[in-house]
């Protein structure tokens, strides 16, 4: 049995000695870029791409009063920087039908952020529109998705002035773009 146990210690002893064991490590690295380009969109989100405001002047009390047409999410800007906003029309007038005859100044409308302007900062403004570039919004902060809920006014005193009345009857269009700018 002496002879067992010597046998097993020097075996142990031999492998304990004799082996040199070692950990093995294995490591990979790898680059991660992130490619930033500057932005600025009016998006898809943006009711006043699709959507259109109407007043309808029907009755003697129409035109005797001020008509406002909330638009909600009117704008939805993303943007990676500050930036302003500005409207304009496309021409001078409404125009009834294909005629230049029957029109009416589209100075006769305002535009402004609604008193629950959205989700948009900046300085705002009322514009009364003109088919020069207005600033709306000025130095709006960078983020994605900001939302300006606007409202359009004819007040009553353009709704009951010559601009508005003794025009023939029926539709006068004109469009409203909006341009936002990054700073």
């Amino acid at each position: 049995m002496k002879n067992q146990f010597a046998i097993a210690a020097l075996t142990f002893g031999a492998i304990v000695l004799g082996t040199n064991v070692q950990a093995q490590n294995s490591t990979a690295t790898t680059t991660v870029n992130i490619t930033l380009s500057d932005v600025i969109s009016i998006d898809a989100g943006s009711t006043a791409i699709t959507g259109a405001v109407a007043f309808n002047y029907a009755t003697a009390a129409d035109y005797n009063s001020e008509k406002t047409f909330a638009q909600a999410n009117a704008l939805k800007v993303t943007s990676t920087k500050n930036f302003t906003v500005k409207v304009k029309a496309g021409g001078a007038n409404f125009v009834h039908g294909t005629t230049t005859t029957n029109t009416i100044p589209v100075d006769v409308l305002t535009i402004k952020a609604s008193a629950a302007a959205g989700t948009m900062g900046g300085t705002k403004s009322a514009v009364v529109l003109s088919a020069s570039d207005q600033t709306l919004v000025t130095n709006a902060p960078l983020g994605s998705a900001l939302t300006l809920n606007l409202d359009y006014t004819i007040p009553a005193a353009q709704s009951s002035s010559a601009k508005i009345l003794g025009k023939p009857a029926g539709t006068y269009t004109q469009t409203v773009t909006y341009t936002a700018t990054a700073l």
